[in-house]
């Protein structure tokens, strides 16, 4: 473990070949997020978002000392007493990753529950390890989900999916999640680094303009915003882009291309 998670803290940025991860880092509390580490969440998505050089966003745990791992668990919900945070504030963070420039990768590490794994569902794409469980405990706690939340839980899980985290609070194994179509991967401890290290290669191997621009019009499609016309101008914007150009020649000529994002 590097001396930047030896203490625990709030998340923690770290950016480097046009990869940024977030790790949680509050292991001895399984990584249950408090107000202070929302709003450091919000701060690093931002500078990530500004980031011209950043494709690729991990958003990961450490969980040092677990039997049994635990990735996040939940929102802190004495938070929800203090002056101007409370649900309205913890959705700011799922809601702003799912908005994010970068293709956004949960390393999901260990189990989830609660808020968390709305953030987890921001992401567009998920690993998972072998062993995990997920909960959403909201109405078990007397809560009504905020509606992005419940949103995306429909968007990701289906109707029937989303009724069942909601209405009986029951776990869901990584099986369970797999076979819903959750994650790209689940993987054991022993392959896990592998695991994730191939699917952020895949992602950075792709033409960065045609990623960004395609990323943006699935987005307003699940969000019901279809703009066909705004669609067609971002597929010629890339018909014409030098990476383009450079996909086909690199085709034409059997080799792997190299793109410029322009």
């Amino acid at each position: 473990m590097s001396n930047a998670f030896a203490q625990p803290s709030a998340p923690v940025l770290h950016i480097a070949g046009g990869v940024a991860t977030i790790t949680l880092n509050r292991p001895a509390q399984r990584n249950k997020l408090e107000n202070g580490d929302l709003t450091a969440l919000l701060a690093h998505f931002a500078q990530v978002d500004a980031d011209a050089s950043v494709r690729v966003l991990v958003l990961t745990a450490n969980t040092a000392g677990h039997p049994k791992p635990v990735f996040c668990a939940g929102y802190d919900i004495g938070g929800f007493d203090q002056p101007g945070h409370g649900s309205t504030f913890f959705e700011q963070v799922p809601d702003t990753l799912a908005s994010l420039r970068p293709v956004t990768i949960c390393a999901l590490n260990g189990s989830v529950y609660g808020g968390a794994t709305d953030v987890v569902l921001a992401c567009d794409l998920r690993i998972g390890l072998q062993g995990i469980e997920w909960r959403m405990p909201a109405t078990a706690l007397g809560l009504h989900y905020y509606p992005s939340g419940l949103q995306r839980y429909v968007s990701r899980f289906g109707v029937n999916g989303a009724k069942r985290a909601f209405l009986t609070a029951r776990p869901f194994s990584a099986e369970q999640l797999q076979a819903m179509g959750l994650f790209e991967a689940v993987s054991s401890v022993a392959d896990w680094q592998t695991t994730q290290d191939a699917l952020v290669q895949d992602i950075l191997a792709l033409a960065p303009l045609a990623v960004q621009e395609t990323k943006r019009s699935i987005s307003e499609i699940v969000q019901g915003d279809y703009n066909e016309a705004r669609l067609r101008s971002r597929g010629e914007v890339t018909s014409q882009s030098a990476d383009f150009a450079e996909g086909r020649a690199a085709f034409a000529e059997r080799r792997k291309p190299v793109f410029t994002g322009r």
